[in-house]
């Protein structure tokens, strides 16, 4: 299914309105297209019990119409100025603040069926989403606004020259939805690249057949060090070719043309021959 397609409603600016100038060190482009920001919280439909946790609140384009459907709200921002600004804006009831960076945050201390959401800092993008992946147990889902590369980086299939570490790691772990493509007039201040927004559901357990999390990410970062590499060079420090042929892994073939399944074998192979992962 193709992502829906927005044409930005030239709105105001809110960051000109609240005296707040995007800092580059942040990642801070504001989402400032209404029309895109209903289409993101329609796709969330946060319900009045769930627990809602919005990633950069910044500006609140967001964090608005969340709070009007979920009470509290949970948020994580970085910014000191934009802390204030939440502060003297928000009552503690209604918005509960975490101070501090997303990246070292627990998710898992707000309990289970967290649903996350946010206009990620294009910047930390990958690294938080690895970060997230190990509270997938207790994440319900999450809707991100990412730099459009990325996600098609998330999504790609094998044989796709956008294939490889990310979308190995996180289609294992999660069912990616592609949701909407939004321009960079959709921003205050416009980025240098196209956004989208991607949904991300953990996959239940009995789904997640590597015996060893550890051992399928060590061979997907060792096939993909060197994608132009064939496996047989790129893999020789975990398998010898004998045993890549027993696995029916052409030792010609590169990492972007195996198959989430074909890694997991791997892994498992890796785990049962080190007697760990059982």
């Amino acid at each position: 299914m193709k992502p829906e397609k927005h044409r930005p409603r030239s709105p105001r600016s809110p960051s000109t309105q609240a005296g707040h100038a995007p800092r580059k060190r942040f990642g801070q482009n504001f989402l400032v297209d209404q029309g895109i920001i209903t289409a993101i919280v329609q796709a969330i439909d946060p319900q009045p019990q769930d627990t809602v946790v919005e990633i950069g609140p910044g500006l609140g384009a967001l964090t608005e119409p969340l709070m009007q459907r979920v009470e509290p709200l949970h948020v994580i921002e970085i910014d000191r100025d934009l802390i204030a600004r939440l502060k003297k804006l928000h009552s503690r009831e209604r918005l509960t603040l975490h101070e501090g960076d997303a990246l070292k945050f627990d998710f898992g201390s707000l309990g289970p069926r967290l649903r996350v959401a946010g206009n990620l800092p294009y910047n930390i993008s990958t690294p938080l989403l690895f970060h997230l992946a190990a509270f997938a147990e207790q994440i319900r889902d999450m809707h991100f606004m990412l730099q459009k590369e990325v996600v098609e980086r998330m999504v790609a299939e094998p044989g796709d020259s956008a294939y490889g570490r990310l979308s190995v790691m996180l289609q294992y772990r999660f069912y990616l939805e592609w949701l909407i493509d939004v321009p960079p007039e959709s921003f205050d201040p416009p980025p240098k690249v196209q956004s989208a927004v991607v949904r991300l559901i953990p996959k239940p357990r009995e789904e997640l057949h590597a015996r060893s999390q550890e051992h399928l990410a060590q061979v997907v970062a060792a096939a993909f060090s060197q994608r132009r590499k064939m496996l047989r060079n790129t893999l020789k420090g975990l398998f010898t070719e004998a045993e890549l042929e027993a696995l029916e892994i052409p030792l010609t073939c590169r990492a972007e043309e195996l198959s989430l399944e074909t890694f997991v074998r791997l892994a498992n192979h890796l785990g049962s021959r080190t007697g760990q992962g059982q």
